[in-house]
Protein backbone atom coordinates (compact mmCIF):
# COMPACT_ATOMS: atom_id res chain seq x y z
CA UNK A 1 0.00 0.00 0.00
CA UNK A 2 1.28 3.51 -0.81
CA UNK A 3 0.22 6.98 1.00
CA UNK A 4 -1.02 9.26 -1.85
CA UNK A 5 -1.40 13.30 -1.59
CA UNK A 6 -3.71 14.41 -4.37
CA UNK A 7 -4.12 17.50 -4.61
CA UNK A 8 -7.52 18.82 -6.39
CA UNK A 9 -9.05 15.28 -5.57
CA UNK A 10 -12.86 16.38 -5.27
CA UNK A 11 -12.74 17.76 -8.71
CA UNK A 12 -13.49 16.28 -12.32
CA UNK A 13 -10.38 14.02 -13.01
CA UNK A 14 -9.42 14.33 -9.20
CA UNK A 15 -12.55 12.28 -8.05
CA UNK A 16 -12.29 9.64 -10.28
CA UNK A 17 -8.57 9.17 -10.37
CA UNK A 18 -9.04 9.32 -5.96
CA UNK A 19 -11.72 6.56 -6.08
CA UNK A 20 -9.18 4.37 -8.18
CA UNK A 21 -6.26 4.69 -6.46
CA UNK A 22 -8.67 3.29 -2.90
CA UNK A 23 -9.76 0.97 -4.78
CA UNK A 24 -6.45 -0.86 -5.88
CA UNK A 25 -5.86 -0.53 -1.94
CA UNK A 26 -4.05 3.00 -1.35
CA UNK A 27 -4.47 5.21 1.10
CA UNK A 28 -5.01 9.04 -0.10
CA UNK A 29 -4.91 12.60 1.25
CA UNK A 30 -6.70 14.53 -0.84
CA UNK A 31 -6.40 18.49 -0.35
CA UNK A 32 -8.56 20.40 -1.81
CA UNK A 33 -10.63 23.68 -1.39
CA UNK A 34 -13.95 22.02 -1.89
CA UNK A 35 -15.69 24.56 -3.57
CA UNK A 36 -18.45 21.93 -5.10
CA UNK A 37 -18.64 20.55 -1.85
CA UNK A 38 -17.29 16.82 -0.71
CA UNK A 39 -20.36 15.07 -0.66
CA UNK A 40 -18.70 12.46 -2.65
CA UNK A 41 -15.53 11.97 -1.13
CA UNK A 42 -17.37 11.80 2.33
CA UNK A 43 -19.24 8.46 0.91
CA UNK A 44 -18.60 5.82 3.78
CA UNK A 45 -16.93 3.82 0.99
CA UNK A 46 -14.35 5.53 1.47
CA UNK A 47 -13.82 5.50 5.48
CA UNK A 48 -10.37 4.93 6.65
CA UNK A 49 -8.59 5.07 3.13
CA UNK A 50 -9.47 8.73 2.54
CA UNK A 51 -8.55 11.94 4.74
CA UNK A 52 -9.97 14.76 3.17
CA UNK A 53 -7.92 18.18 4.02
CA UNK A 54 -9.91 21.21 3.44
CA UNK A 55 -7.06 23.45 2.00
CA UNK A 56 -4.96 25.79 -0.21
CA UNK A 57 -1.85 24.68 -2.04
CA UNK A 58 -0.46 27.64 -1.82
CA UNK A 59 -0.74 27.75 1.88
CA UNK A 60 -0.67 24.57 3.13
CA UNK A 61 1.11 23.06 5.86
CA UNK A 62 4.15 20.65 4.77
CA UNK A 63 3.31 18.18 7.69
CA UNK A 64 0.81 16.80 5.78
CA UNK A 65 3.52 15.27 3.56
CA UNK A 66 5.69 13.54 5.97
CA UNK A 67 4.00 10.10 5.18
CA UNK A 68 3.48 10.65 1.73
CA UNK A 69 5.08 8.40 -0.99
CA UNK A 70 3.55 9.96 -4.64
CA UNK A 71 2.18 13.39 -4.83
CA UNK A 72 -0.21 13.98 -7.65
CA UNK A 73 -0.71 17.59 -7.63
CA UNK A 74 -4.24 18.81 -9.77
CA UNK A 75 -5.26 21.22 -7.63
CA UNK A 76 -5.20 24.31 -10.39
CA UNK A 77 -7.84 26.72 -12.48
CA UNK A 78 -8.69 23.94 -14.87
CA UNK A 79 -8.81 25.46 -18.64
CA UNK A 80 -7.96 28.23 -20.70
CA UNK A 81 -10.81 30.66 -20.65
CA UNK A 82 -11.11 30.51 -17.00
CA UNK A 83 -6.89 30.95 -16.74
CA UNK A 84 -7.76 34.09 -18.90
CA UNK A 85 -10.09 35.66 -16.48
CA UNK A 86 -7.15 36.83 -14.05
CA UNK A 87 -3.82 35.70 -15.62
CA UNK A 88 -1.86 37.05 -12.01
CA UNK A 89 -4.28 34.43 -10.43
CA UNK A 90 -3.80 31.83 -12.65
CA UNK A 91 0.22 32.37 -12.60
CA UNK A 92 0.37 32.27 -8.82
CA UNK A 93 -2.21 29.26 -8.47
CA UNK A 94 -0.98 26.96 -11.55
CA UNK A 95 2.48 27.89 -11.70
CA UNK A 96 3.74 29.09 -7.86
CA UNK A 97 1.21 26.82 -6.42
CA UNK A 98 1.97 24.18 -7.75
CA UNK A 99 6.37 24.35 -8.02
CA UNK A 100 5.28 25.22 -4.16
CA UNK A 101 4.12 21.73 -3.66
CA UNK A 102 6.78 20.11 -5.70
CA UNK A 103 9.27 21.91 -3.43
CA UNK A 104 7.53 20.60 -0.40
CA UNK A 105 7.37 17.43 -1.52
CA UNK A 106 11.10 17.06 -1.82
CA UNK A 107 11.91 18.65 1.56
CA UNK A 108 9.40 16.66 3.19
CA UNK A 109 10.76 13.21 1.79
CA UNK A 110 7.90 12.33 -0.27
CA UNK A 111 9.74 10.25 -3.50
CA UNK A 112 7.36 10.71 -6.48
CA UNK A 113 5.70 13.98 -7.78
CA UNK A 114 3.63 14.09 -11.00
CA UNK A 115 2.47 17.77 -12.23
CA UNK A 116 -0.34 17.31 -15.02
CA UNK A 117 0.22 19.66 -17.58
CA UNK A 118 -1.64 20.24 -20.92
CA UNK A 119 -0.99 19.82 -24.69
CA UNK A 120 -2.92 23.04 -25.13
CA UNK A 121 1.48 23.83 -24.36
CA UNK A 122 1.60 23.35 -28.15
CA UNK A 123 -0.64 26.49 -29.15
CA UNK A 124 -1.01 26.61 -33.02
CA UNK A 125 1.40 24.31 -35.21
CA UNK A 126 1.32 22.74 -38.24
CA UNK A 127 2.23 18.98 -37.91
CA UNK A 128 2.22 16.69 -35.35
CA UNK A 129 4.22 17.86 -32.19
CA UNK A 130 6.24 15.04 -29.65
CA UNK A 131 7.67 15.87 -26.31
CA UNK A 132 11.03 17.29 -28.01
CA UNK A 133 9.29 19.96 -30.33
CA UNK A 134 8.51 23.49 -29.19
CA UNK A 135 5.97 24.88 -27.33
CA UNK A 136 3.97 28.27 -27.96
CA UNK A 137 1.91 28.55 -25.54
CA UNK A 138 -0.68 31.28 -26.13
CA UNK A 139 -2.65 31.62 -23.27
CA UNK A 140 -2.09 32.58 -19.13
CA UNK A 141 -3.36 28.88 -18.25
CA UNK A 142 -0.85 26.99 -21.32
CA UNK A 143 1.72 29.62 -20.20
CA UNK A 144 1.47 29.28 -16.67
CA UNK A 145 1.78 25.16 -17.02
CA UNK A 146 4.28 25.26 -19.13
CA UNK A 147 6.39 27.39 -16.52
CA UNK A 148 5.42 24.92 -13.81
CA UNK A 149 6.96 22.13 -15.92
CA UNK A 150 9.92 24.04 -16.24
CA UNK A 151 10.46 24.39 -12.40
CA UNK A 152 9.17 21.14 -11.30
CA UNK A 153 11.83 19.08 -13.64
CA UNK A 154 14.54 21.17 -12.43
CA UNK A 155 13.93 19.76 -8.95
CA UNK A 156 14.29 15.88 -10.10
CA UNK A 157 17.52 14.51 -8.66
CA UNK A 158 18.40 10.71 -7.89
CA UNK A 159 16.42 11.09 -4.56
CA UNK A 160 13.38 12.94 -6.18
CA UNK A 161 11.80 12.28 -8.73
CA UNK A 162 9.63 14.23 -10.83
CA UNK A 163 7.19 13.78 -14.27
CA UNK A 164 4.96 15.82 -16.15
CA UNK A 165 2.20 14.32 -18.01
CA UNK A 166 0.71 16.80 -21.00
CA UNK A 167 -2.97 15.40 -21.01
CA UNK A 168 -4.68 15.83 -24.25
CA UNK A 169 -8.82 17.38 -23.72
CA UNK A 170 -10.38 14.83 -21.59
CA UNK A 171 -14.21 14.03 -22.11
CA UNK A 172 -16.03 11.03 -20.18
CA UNK A 173 -18.43 10.99 -16.87
CA UNK A 174 -17.22 12.29 -13.89
CA UNK A 175 -18.52 12.35 -9.94
CA UNK A 176 -17.87 16.22 -10.18
CA UNK A 177 -18.63 16.23 -13.99
CA UNK A 178 -17.85 19.56 -16.42
CA UNK A 179 -19.22 20.19 -19.40
CA UNK A 180 -16.80 23.11 -20.74
CA UNK A 181 -14.60 20.24 -22.03
CA UNK A 182 -15.71 19.65 -26.00
CA UNK A 183 -16.89 16.08 -26.39
CA UNK A 184 -19.10 16.65 -23.08
CA UNK A 185 -20.28 19.83 -24.02
CA UNK A 186 -21.40 18.74 -27.60
CA UNK A 187 -23.16 15.48 -26.25
CA UNK A 188 -24.90 17.86 -23.84
CA UNK A 189 -26.30 20.55 -26.20
CA UNK A 190 -27.28 17.38 -28.50
CA UNK A 191 -29.44 16.26 -25.68
CA UNK A 192 -30.79 19.48 -24.79
CA UNK A 193 -31.23 21.11 -28.07
CA UNK A 194 -30.82 18.76 -30.72
CA UNK A 195 -27.80 20.40 -32.27
CA UNK A 196 -24.00 19.86 -31.77
CA UNK A 197 -22.02 23.44 -31.21
CA UNK A 198 -18.61 24.05 -32.64
CA UNK A 199 -16.69 27.47 -31.50
CA UNK A 200 -14.73 28.74 -34.60
CA UNK A 201 -14.47 27.00 -38.03
CA UNK A 202 -14.40 23.77 -36.31
CA UNK A 203 -10.75 23.66 -38.32
CA UNK A 204 -9.06 23.51 -35.12
CA UNK A 205 -7.38 20.36 -34.24
CA UNK A 206 -6.76 18.54 -31.12
CA UNK A 207 -6.12 15.59 -29.45
CA UNK A 208 -8.36 13.36 -26.73
CA UNK A 209 -8.59 11.16 -23.41
CA UNK A 210 -11.39 9.69 -21.74
CA UNK A 211 -10.92 10.17 -18.09
CA UNK A 212 -10.95 6.31 -16.89
CA UNK A 213 -7.66 6.45 -19.20
CA UNK A 214 -6.24 9.58 -17.25
CA UNK A 215 -6.50 7.64 -14.45
CA UNK A 216 -5.32 4.73 -15.47
CA UNK A 217 -1.87 6.80 -16.87
CA UNK A 218 -1.53 7.71 -13.18
CA UNK A 219 -1.16 4.19 -12.06
CA UNK A 220 0.80 3.54 -14.85
CA UNK A 221 3.42 6.06 -14.07
CA UNK A 222 3.76 5.35 -10.70
CA UNK A 223 4.30 1.65 -11.03
CA UNK A 224 7.07 2.16 -13.75
CA UNK A 225 10.89 2.18 -13.28
CA UNK A 226 12.30 5.19 -12.27
CA UNK A 227 14.76 5.76 -14.82
CA UNK A 228 11.56 5.89 -17.31
CA UNK A 229 9.62 8.23 -15.25
CA UNK A 230 12.45 10.15 -13.78
CA UNK A 231 12.52 14.00 -15.09
CA UNK A 232 10.24 13.01 -18.43
CA UNK A 233 7.44 14.77 -19.84
CA UNK A 234 5.16 12.19 -21.30
CA UNK A 235 1.98 13.41 -23.89
CA UNK A 236 -0.57 11.78 -22.71
CA UNK A 237 -3.19 10.21 -25.51
CA UNK A 238 -3.10 8.45 -28.71
CA UNK A 239 -2.35 9.11 -31.94
CA UNK A 240 -5.84 7.96 -33.12
CA UNK A 241 -7.81 10.60 -31.31
CA UNK A 242 -6.27 13.76 -33.04
CA UNK A 243 -9.06 15.37 -34.25
CA UNK A 244 -10.69 18.48 -36.54
CA UNK A 245 -12.86 19.74 -34.06
CA UNK A 246 -15.77 19.74 -36.87
CA UNK A 247 -14.40 15.72 -37.40
CA UNK A 248 -14.98 15.56 -33.56
CA UNK A 249 -18.62 16.78 -33.77
CA UNK A 250 -19.71 14.56 -36.69
CA UNK A 251 -17.59 11.73 -34.39
CA UNK A 252 -20.00 12.50 -31.03
CA UNK A 253 -23.56 12.57 -33.52
CA UNK A 254 -22.72 9.11 -35.11
CA UNK A 255 -21.71 7.75 -31.36
CA UNK A 256 -24.73 8.95 -29.77
CA UNK A 257 -27.00 8.07 -33.12
CA UNK A 258 -29.98 10.89 -32.78
CA UNK A 259 -30.89 13.13 -35.68
CA UNK A 260 -29.03 16.42 -34.94
CA UNK A 261 -27.16 19.24 -37.06
CA UNK A 262 -24.50 21.27 -36.15
CA UNK A 263 -24.30 24.86 -35.45
CA UNK A 264 -20.74 26.71 -35.84
CA UNK A 265 -20.09 30.03 -33.58
CA UNK A 266 -16.93 31.96 -33.36
CA UNK A 267 -14.39 31.95 -31.20
CA UNK A 268 -10.92 33.72 -30.43
CA UNK A 269 -9.73 30.35 -29.70
CA UNK A 270 -6.30 29.76 -32.15
CA UNK A 271 -5.02 26.75 -30.39
CA UNK A 272 -4.68 24.14 -32.93
CA UNK A 273 -1.75 20.75 -33.29
CA UNK A 274 -1.81 17.61 -33.55
CA UNK A 275 0.36 15.16 -30.92
CA UNK A 276 2.10 12.27 -30.84
CA UNK A 277 1.86 9.97 -28.70
CA UNK A 278 4.72 7.66 -29.27
CA UNK A 279 6.91 8.00 -26.29
CA UNK A 280 4.36 7.12 -23.75
CA UNK A 281 3.45 4.06 -25.91
CA UNK A 282 6.80 2.63 -26.25
CA UNK A 283 8.59 3.72 -22.61
CA UNK A 284 5.37 2.75 -20.85
CA UNK A 285 3.15 0.29 -23.11
CA UNK A 286 0.54 2.91 -23.01
CA UNK A 287 -2.89 2.20 -24.96
CA UNK A 288 -6.21 3.77 -23.90
CA UNK A 289 -9.12 1.56 -23.60
CA UNK A 290 -11.98 4.06 -24.64
CA UNK A 291 -12.18 6.51 -27.21
CA UNK A 292 -14.55 9.00 -28.34
CA UNK A 293 -17.38 7.64 -29.29
CA UNK A 294 -17.74 6.04 -25.86
CA UNK A 295 -17.96 9.18 -23.92
CA UNK A 296 -20.31 10.56 -26.29
CA UNK A 297 -22.51 7.83 -25.65
CA UNK A 298 -22.17 7.62 -21.56
CA UNK A 299 -22.24 11.31 -21.10
CA UNK A 300 -25.62 11.17 -23.79
CA UNK A 301 -27.20 8.41 -22.06
CA UNK A 302 -26.67 9.48 -18.80
CA UNK A 303 -28.37 12.59 -19.47
CA UNK A 304 -31.37 10.96 -20.99
CA UNK A 305 -31.80 8.45 -18.12
CA UNK A 306 -31.38 11.34 -14.85
CA UNK A 307 -28.72 9.52 -14.09
CA UNK A 308 -26.16 11.94 -14.33
CA UNK A 309 -27.90 15.23 -13.64
CA UNK A 310 -28.92 13.82 -10.14
CA UNK A 311 -25.13 13.32 -9.62
CA UNK A 312 -24.45 16.54 -9.87
CA UNK A 313 -27.12 18.65 -8.78
CA UNK A 314 -28.62 19.86 -11.96
CA UNK A 315 -27.47 23.58 -11.64
CA UNK A 316 -24.14 22.79 -12.23
CA UNK A 317 -25.16 21.25 -15.73
CA UNK A 318 -25.19 25.23 -16.48
CA UNK A 319 -22.36 26.37 -14.63
CA UNK A 320 -20.03 25.02 -16.52
CA UNK A 321 -21.13 26.42 -19.61
CA UNK A 322 -21.12 29.83 -17.52
CA UNK A 323 -17.76 31.87 -17.26
CA UNK A 324 -19.59 34.00 -14.88
CA UNK A 325 -19.45 31.39 -12.45
CA UNK A 326 -15.63 31.36 -13.00
CA UNK A 327 -15.51 34.94 -12.47
CA UNK A 328 -17.47 33.91 -9.16
CA UNK A 329 -14.82 30.83 -8.43
CA UNK A 330 -11.94 33.22 -9.22
CA UNK A 331 -12.77 35.92 -6.49
CA UNK A 332 -12.92 33.51 -3.90
CA UNK A 333 -9.50 31.59 -4.54
CA UNK A 334 -7.36 34.77 -3.14
CA UNK A 335 -5.33 34.32 0.11
CA UNK A 336 -4.60 36.75 2.54
CA UNK A 337 -1.60 35.11 3.64
CA UNK A 338 0.18 33.76 0.43
CA UNK A 339 2.68 31.52 1.48
CA UNK A 340 4.70 31.30 -1.85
Amino acid sequence: MLKFLVTGGSGYVGSVLVSELIADGHFVKCLDRFFFGDKFLSSPQFDGKLELIKDDIRSFDGKHLDDVDVAMDLGSLSNDPVGELDPKKTFEINHKGRVRVASLCKQHGVKHYILPSSASNYGNQEGTVNEESEVFPLTAYSQANHKAELDVLKLNDDNFTTTVLRFSSIYGISPRMRFDLAVNSMALELFKTGKIIVTGDGKQRRPFLHIRDAAEVYKLVINAPKDKVAGQIFNVGSDDQNYEISMLAEEVGRAIGKEYHIEYQGTHDHRSYNASFQKIKSTLGYSPKYFVADGAREVFNALEDGTLIDSIKTKTVEWYKNLQFYNDLIKEVSLDNKIL
